[in-house]
């Protein structure tokens, strides 16, 4: 018995160190396991933080671009400046053509129209012919014309062949006289005749005498409406076709009643259309209306703008800011585009030390593509004029991921 309790004994302890053993080395495969997936999960974080060169990061409404990135985003910066601003009114408006260069052009009597050269869209000249018509009065007062000129001519023979016979008092003097009178009735009644055909549209020419007769333009522009067809009856009551020059229109506004007061013949005035953003036109407050419009409590203005290239068409909607008289004030403006809605904020980017931090303003009127800015940044600050909504969505694929 006593011989054999060490063996036993050895046995035990052999036991409990090797389970101790066992025990630690799972303890460190735990351990191992556990580092692993901790380096695991610090792996991606590695690669947002570590930022190259090149790389964005946006935290906290901070967005920083590398030179090469911001330029191929559109981004621009622009330094924000106090400039000096009139005081202004923005009404909605309408093109119309320039009223005094504007005609619609009938024939004087009915007629069947033999020919339409002038086309829609056609530039024509003063007195470029437009139609040509057929006419049965004008057929008869060719005939009429080409009587009486007859008549003169006989009027002045027999006017020459008593003239020397009378000199020579070989026939009495109330002859010569008699003739004279003959003649200048003749010429008198081809005078009419004539007058009769011009106003008709007929020409007194040899050459173009006939039943025909023609419409011109009265002056240089551009066809802008067509009814004349080949074939039909020309009315006096229905135009056939409209000329208007294009190369000054009116700009047709409705001035609200409380503006008058400031409100000035000559006037300068910014013109934008839809059809062409970002571009202005300028032009003057030629006409004031003497009368109120009851029901809507606004004035009729005209604004005169010139139209060499041809961009404003009649009939386009348009965009009127006026210069009214008031005092002049200093106020900082930015391009519409520079300014984006965040949150329902308007904000814009302001870029400092290399990075483009998003900042709420409070705007102003706008004043002809540019928006004046009463709040939110200062002159000297360096504002993104372009590339905004470029940055705006940078940022909130930025938030979206700080999210998950």
């Amino acid at each position: 018995m006593s011989a054999a309790c060490p063996t036993w004994h050895a046995r035990t302890l052999a036991v409990v160190v090797l389970a101790a053993a066992i025990a630690a080395c799972s303890k460190q495969a735990e351990k191992d396991d556990h580092a692993g997936d901790e380096a695991r999960h610090a792996e991606p974080a590695k690669e947002v933080s570590g930022a190259k060169d090149g790389d964005s990061a946006e935290t906290s409404g901070r967005i920083k671009l590398a030179p090469k990135e911001a330029e191929r985003s559109g981004v621009k910066v622009e330094e924000a400046r106090a400039q000096t601003l009139a005081d202004t009114v923005t009404v909605t408006a309408t093109i119309g053509p320039d009223e005094d260069r504007f005609a619609r052009m009938a024939p004087r009597i009915a007629g069947r129209i033999t020919a339409a050269a002038a086309k829609l869209g056609d530039n024509v000249r003063a007195g470029q012919v437009m139609a040509t018509l057929d006419s049965v009065e004008v057929g008869e007062s060719s005939a009429g014309l080409a009587q009486a000129q007859a008549e003169l001519r006989i009027a002045d023979a027999e006017l020459r062949r008593i003239e020397p016979l009378a000199a020579d008092e070989i026939i009495p003097r109330r002859e010569l006289l008699r003739a004279q009178a003959d003649r200048d009735r003749a010429a008198a009644a081809v005078r009419a005749a004539s007058d009769r055909l011009r106003v008709l549209g007929g020409s007194p020419g040899a050459a173009a005498r006939g039943s025909t007769f023609t419409v011109i333009a009265p002056f240089a522009g551009t066809v802008i409406e067509k009814a004349a067809v080949v074939g039909e009856l020309g009315d006096p009551a229905k135009p056939m076709f409209t000329v208007a020059d294009l190369r000054r229109v009116w700009i047709q506004a409705n001035l609200p009643e409380t503006s008058l007061a400031k409100m000035r013949v000559g006037a300068n005035a910014k013109v934008t259309v839809p059809a062409y953003p970002g571009e202005t036109f300028s032009g003057r407050v030629g006409y004031i209306g003497a009368g109120l419009n009851k029901e809507t409590r606004t004035v009729a203005a005209r604004i005169e703008v010139a139209n060499g290239d041809g961009h404003l068409k009649p009939e386009m909607f348009a965009t009127a800011t006026i210069e009214v008289m008031g005092d002049q004030r200093e106020a900082i403006s930015l391009p519409d585009p520079a300014i984006v809605l965040m949150n329902g904020q308007p904000t814009v980017f302001v870029y400092e030390q290399g990075v483009y931090m998003a900042r709420p303003i409070e705007p102003g009127e706008r004043l002809s593509g540019r928006t004046v800015v009463k709040a939110g940044i200062k002159a000297g600050e360096q504002v993104v004029t372009a590339g905004a909504y470029a940055l705006k969505a940078r940022q909130q694929k930025s938030q979206l991921g700080h999210g998950h």
